[in-house]
């Protein structure tokens, strides 16, 4: 994959955490990796100039990219961690070692033992995790002991050895560790309350505890025990700083296919997660392209036909969205409304959901190649929607940009049969308003651009839009009306909040369905536009802090400043560097001034 076609499909990349895959033109996988922003950790391997041999390698045989997005960066190493072990990619290889992560165990037995394992057995046992980080985890377990100990021997503490009085208290219990149930000393009952504390912990039920410690909180005040109130409050705030355990990979969950469905008119979007033994192992998402206006049931039921065939899935229970017929006779059908298979449905309708919006985004900017007919059809459609004279084979879009009151500037973007004409696009700086005013400065520069194109004798797009609401849009018209154009060009206002769409004198807006390709298309032109006038910005911003700063030292002039710049690129590097160096290049003089200025 080169990156001028990496450049296309970026914008369709999420920026929420997961995990990536890359696959060569013969679909083997290369690749599995992690990452807290898929795109910015996907574009890495495209944008910078990569050192290791291997991974140019890697990059040049990429030749397809798969995603599946997650809710924390821990379900991504946990994910990733799976993908690898159940895959073997060939560029993972000697890159992972074999260790997994750990899990918290409550033994199965009288006074139940609790410590980690990085080895889950059948034997009855809870299991929680695995976990990535044991800090958290190790917190609960903390928190949970001050109360309840919990016990730390091997010891077999059946009812009948205790009262047979086999045992004697060890150390731990008179240091305070444990309170003795080897010698009866706390009872079964009690020990289990701690027990179950801290599974409801685990299991992220925290609300019960944090009723019952806020209580606390205020009877101790009320009585002013407040050394007392303010420990109580510390629970609370480690409380509050916990993580539950992993929502991708759960022990609990056992051995299931989860499948979810989006549509749209045409195309159905189905999204599998194969979890395996409580991991999952296999994820991908299939597009279904619709011939009859088959309904969701039959497009499900055939993706889940298809698709645990490819997988050769043995799974004997199947998490679904809604009900539908299936032909399995000895698998569970669930459809939860709530708990861990609840959790992992919502993931997969995620990953489907974006995947459709990825899908739709790629064809409206033409990554896949779409057909001269399919790009017409969607100006054809914004031509109905908005109700123009032509068909808009040229648009136009307009936005201000300023930080903090400085630096005001303004950009245009031009779109041509639907897809950027980037040599039509023009930067503005603001020339006759003083201050910060997007009216006049999107009264300004429509007025400017618009006398250009007259005088110049070029063609009027048929379509401009405003970033903005009806201030903006009445102050464009002001400079439309002006120069005598307003019959022979239609312009709208795009708010920014709900992306609604403003006509000059209405006070009505228009508001487009909110996955239809005629908003996706002018959804992207303003992000476009966003992207080009920020961009223009932050180079003004800079060169004029640049500027400011050294033109302001008293005694150096514009000649001194030019030359140092020449020579050390930014004033953070002359900063650095010393006065002796600074001699050498403008005399001991204008070197002690710039020197004293810039270490005051």
């Amino acid at each position: 994959m080169t990156s001028l076609i990496f450049s296309k499909i970026v914008s369709s990349i999420p920026k929420e955490p997961g995990i990536y895959k890359y696959f060569d033109d013969t679909g083997e996988l290369l690749y599995v990796g992690k990452a807290k922003n898929i795109k910015k950790r996907v574009s890495s391997y495209f944008n910078k100039t990569q050192s290791s041999q291997k991974t140019i390698e890697l990059v040049k045989r990429i030749h397809r990219i798969e995603f599946t997005i997650v809710n924390s960066e821990e379900d991504a190493f946990l994910l990733e961690s799976t993908l690898i072990k159940e895959n073997q990619p060939h560029y993972n290889i000697n890159l992972k070692d074999d260790k997994g992560y750990p899990y918290l165990v409550v033994k199965n037995e009288s006074f139940p033992r609790v410590f980690f394992s990085h080895k889950k057995f059948n034997d009855g046992s809870q299991y929680f995790g695995p976990y990535t980080f044991l800090g958290n985890v190790k917190e609960m377990l903390s928190f949970v002991k001050q109360d309840y100990p919990f016990r730390t021997c091997q010891l077999n503490l059946s009812q009948k050895n205790i009262v047979k009085g086999k045992y004697k208290v060890c150390l731990e219990y008179h240091i305070g560790n444990c309170k003795g149930p080897c010698q009866q000393f706390q009872s079964e009952e009690e020990y289990q309350k701690g027990i179950n504390q801290l599974v409801s912990l685990l299991k992220g039920n925290l609300a019960p505890i944090f009723q019952q410690l806020k209580q606390q909180v205020k009877d101790f005040s009320s009585n002013l025990e407040f050394e007392k109130a303010a420990a109580t409050q510390d629970k609370i705030n480690h409380l509050l700083q916990y993580q539950k355990r992993s929502a991708v990979v759960n022990i609990n969950t056992g051995t299931l296919d989860v499948f979810t469905i989006v549509e749209d008119n045409e195309i159905a979007y189905i999204n599998y997660l194969g979890v395996n033994n409580g991991c999952v192992i296999y994820t991908k998402t299939i597009s279904l392209e619709k011939k009859l206006d088959e309904p969701s049931e039959q497009l499900l039921q055939f993706a889940i036909e298809l698709l645990r065939l490819e997988f050769k899935s043995e799974a004997k229970e199947i998490i679904l969205p809604f009900e539908i017929e299936l032909p399995y006779k000895d698998i569970k059908i669930t459809f939860p409304k709530a708990g861990d298979k609840k959790t992992l449905l919502d993931l997969s309708q995620k990953n489907a959901s974006h995947f459709k919006f990825a899908a739709q985004k790629k064809k409206v900017l033409m990554v896949e190649q779409p057909t001269t007919e399919d790009t017409l059809e969607v100006l054809e459609n914004i031509k109905d929607e908005l109700q123009l004279t032509e068909t808009p084979l040229h648009i136009e879009c307009f936005d201000n940009s300023n930080l903090h009151g400085t630096n005001p500037v303004a950009a245009m973007v031009c779109f041509k049969n639907g897809v950027p004409s980037k040599k039509d696009y023009r930067r503005f700086n603001i020339k006759t308003v003083e201050g910060i005013n997007d009216f006049a400065s999107m009264k300004e520069i429509v007025f400017r651009r618009y006398k250009r194109v007259l005088e110049e004798q070029l063609p009027l797009p048929q379509l401009i839009i405003i970033d903005g609401g009806k201030g903006q849009l009445g102050a464009a018209m002001e400079s439309i009306m002006e120069l005598e154009i307003q019959g022979k060009v239609t312009v709208v206002g795009l708010a920014k909040n709900k992306e609604e769409i403003f006509f000059p004198g209405n006070p009505v807006s228009l508001q487009l369905p909110w996955e239809s390709k005629s908003l996706n298309l002018i959804r992207f032109i303003r992000d476009e536009v966003h992207r080009f006038g920020i961009t223009f910005h932050r180079l003004k911003r800079s060169k004029s802090a640049i500027e400011n700063e050294l033109e302001k030292i008293v005694g150096i002039g514009k000649a001194t400043s030019d030359l140092l710049l020449q020579q050390y690129k930014s004033v953070k590097k002359i900063k650095s560097i010393p006065l002796a160096e600074l001699e050498k290049s403008i005399g001991k003089a204008k070197a002690a001034i710039v020197f004293n200025a810039l270490h005051p």
